[in-house]
C-alpha cells in the first residue's frame, strides 16, 4: 500500500473508539488491536466467516493455529477444558501479560482456531484499550499478528495500515507496543511447563514461578502453536546472521545490538540499544527490520544477540527471518 493511501485510511479508520471496534467485531469484521507485544488482527473467535477472513487477509495457511485473547481468567471455561495447576500459577503471575498458555480445548473452540489440534493457545493481553474492548465482548477474540503471513510483525498502528489497511474495519491506536516481541507460549508436556515459542517472557522468569521448565522446538507441516514455522518474521530483503565479509558492499545493511561498522554507510545501520539493553533491543527489533527493508538493500547482516535472557528470543526471531531466504 502506498503512503498516501495508508495516511487516508489512518485518518478515517483508526483511533481509540473502543465501542466502534467492538461493534465491528460483533459484525464479523476485522479490527487491528494494540497489545504490549505486537498489534493483532482481531476477529470474533466464534464466527467461522470472521476467522476465514483473518486467514485470507494474512494469506496465512490453515495449519498455523491462532491465539485466542480474553479479558479474565474467569472466562477460560469457554475456551479450555482443563487448566493444570502449573498453568494457573503462571496465569496468576503473568496475566495480563506476554504469556500464552497452550491448554486442552473445549468443543466450542472452532477447528480453524486450533488447526484441528486438541489444544488451544490463549492469553490475556496487557494493554488498557484492548482489555476494555475484550471486557465488552461476548466472545473471545482470535488475533494473530496484523501483518502478511511470514513478514515482520507490526508494532504501531501505521504498520497495520501499511500492510493490511484494506482488510481492517478499524484499528485501535494504542501507540507503539511496549515490549515489541510476541508472547512466550507455554504448554504442558506430562504436566511439566514447556516453552513452545520463545518471546517477551524469558525462561528465567518462568522458572522463578514454577521451577522446572522444559523447551521444545515446534516446527513442521502442522505446528502445534502459532509462529512455530522455521521461516517467519522476515523482511523481504535477504537477511544473514553474522558479520559481513570483506570487502563490504555499500548496498548492505547492518543490524546489531550496539556495534557500529565504519565500513558501511551510517544510514544502512541500526543499533538496537546504545547501552546494550535487551529489553530496548526487543522493543526496537521489528521497526528496525522494517526500516532496513525499506532501503532497497541487497542484503542485511545481523549480529547475533547475547544468548541469554531476552537474547534467546531475539536470536530466535533472527534465525527465523534468515531462514526465509
Amino acid at each position: 500500500m502506498g503512503l498516501a493511501k495508508a495516511v487516508q485510511l489512518e485518518a478515517s479508520k483508526s483511533g481509540q473508539d473502543i465501542e466502534r471496534a467492538a461493534q465491528a467485531l460483533r459484525e464479523g469484521l476485522l479490527v487491528g488491536l494494540p497489545t504490549e507485544t505486537v498489534y493483532g488482527l482481531g476477529a470474533n473467535a466464534w464466527s467461522e466467516s470472521a476467522l476465514r477472513a483473518v486467514f485470507a487477509a494474512k494469506r496465512r495457511p490453515f495449519n498455523d493455529p491462532l491465539i485466542l485473547h480474553t479479558s479474565a481468567a474467569s472466562r477460560l471455561g469457554e475456551i479450555a477444558a482443563q487448566i493444570p495447576p502449573q498453568a494457573m500459577r503462571l496465569a496468576e503471575a503473568f496475566w495480563p501479560g506476554p504469556l500464552t498458555l497452550l491448554l486442552p480445548r473445549t468443543p466450542r473452540v472452532p477447528n480453524l482456531v486450533t488447526a484441528g489440534l486438541p489444544t488451544v493457545a490463549v492469553r490475556i493481553p496487557d494493554h488498557p484499550l484492548t482489555l476494555e474492548l475484550l471486557r465488552r465482548l461476548e466472545f473471545p477474540v482470535a488475533a494473530p499478528s496484523a501483518n502478511p503471513f511470514g513478514y515482520i510483525s507490526p508494532t504501531t498502528a501505521a504498520h497495520v495500515f501499511d500492510q493490511l489497511g484494506d482488510a481492517v474495519a478499524y484499528v485501535l491506536d494504542g501507540g507503539p507496543c511496549r515490549l515489541g516481541l510476541e508472547s512466550t507460549i507455554v504448554g504442558f508436556d506430562e504436566g511439566i511447563p514447556t516453552v513452545y515459542r520463545l518471546g517477551s517472557l524469558n525462561i528465567d522468569q518462568l522458572v522463578r514461578v514454577v521451577g522446572r521448565v522444559g523447551q521444545r522446538q515446534a516446527a513442521g507441516a502442522a505446528p502445534p502453536v502459532p509462529g512455530a514455522l522455521p521461516s517467519h518474521y522476515a523482511p523481504r530483503t535477504p537477511l544473514q546472521i553474522g558479520h559481513p565479509p570483506q570487502p563490504t558492499d555499500p548496498r548492505w545493511g547492518w543490524l546489531s545490538l550496539k556495534t557500529r561498522r565504519p565500513d558501511l554507510p551510517p544510514a544502512n545501520q541500526i543499533q538496537l540499544s546504545a547501552v546494550g539493553d535487551l529489553e530496548e533491543a526487543a522493543r526496537n527489533l521489528y521497526a528496525a527490520l522494517r526500516y532496513l527493508d525499506s532501503l532497497n538493500l541487497t542484503r542485511i547482516y545481523a549480529e547475533p544477540m547475547p544468548d541469554s535472557g531476552l537474547g534467546l528470543a531475539l536470536n530466535d526471531r533472527l534465525r527465523r527471518a534468515a531462514a526465509a531466504h
